[in-house]
């Protein structure tokens, strides 16, 4: 899938995963349309070929509008999408303070899953009415899950389960869209040195990186970033998730 001349959505485009993607796809060729929330994105870098869109990914009437907007201009057409929005609160399903807040979990599953499948179906449909290349090929939707879905901890019921429920999207999404020549895969990063980290120690940041078998550090934006864009590059990549995590298995807690 070519990348220059054509045009990509990033969900979460205004910082961490999501702002790394969107820069690298800008400097591949590709006019970038990032999403995130107002204030987000009123905060964010002026990054040449990146446009920003004040979206909340649990809004349809936002999503659609955003989609319409990708897609308008027929030179580019919408090729790629990479679904990095997302939020990750610890809560015990029985904690000191009684249970889970059951608003708390439906608020992580609203945004992670519906909001990555809100996103993923609505650009789907635009880039379903593309013109194909020479291969057939339309576009790509790449999602981000996380080894939480694998291997999640104490705390992380809410975020694990949408993390987990992104794994199996994965296979059946591009079965679905693969008579429109749309490719679909996912990520399941590790720990990332991201906004979500910047406010813990670095004796906490070190305990993290210290377990990582190798490279024994945290994994850094621009490397999920890459991963990206190899995935969007590699026409034969279809249906499956990569595990970005130096072969990390996480521990209960």
């Amino acid at each position: 899938m070519q990348i220059a001349n054509t045009t990509a959505i990033v969900t979460g485009g205004a910082s961490g995963l999501g702002a790394a993607t969107a820069a690298a796809l800008a400097a591949g060729g590709a006019r970038v349309l990032a999403l995130d929330l107002p204030a987000a994105c009123a905060a964010a870098p002026a990054v040449e070929g990146v446009e920003y869109a004040p979206t909340d990914v649990t809004s349809e009437d936002d999503v659609r509008a955003a989609v319409a907007r990708a897609a308008a201009d027929p030179a580019r057409p919408l090729r790629v999408v990479v679904n990095c929005a997302g939020i990750g609160p610890s809560a015990r399903i029985l904690g000191r303070k009684g249970v889970h807040d059951l608003g708390l979990y439906r608020k992580v599953v609203e945004i992670n899953l519906i909001g990555s499948f809100t996103v993923l179906a609505l650009a789907a449909e635009a880039i379903a009415a593309t013109e194909p290349d020479a291969d057939g090929q339309r576009g790509v939707v790449v999602n981000t899950a996380s080894i939480a879905a694998f291997d999640g901890q104490v705390g992380q019921a809410a975020y694990a389960s949408s993390k987990g429920a992104i794994v199996g999207l994965t296979l059946p999404a591009a079965r679905d869209l693969a008579q429109y020549g749309i490719r679909v895969m996912t990520i399941a990063p590790g720990i990332v040195e991201t906004p979500m980290l910047a406010t813990v120690s670095d004796e906490f940041r070190a305990g993290l990186a210290a377990g990582v078998p190798f490279p024994q550090r945290l994994a850094r934006p621009e490397e999920y970033a890459s991963l990206a864009l190899a995935i969007i590059e590699h026409d034969y990549l279809n249906g499956e998730v990569i595990r970005m995590d130096g072969a990390l298995r996480m521990a209960p807690r």
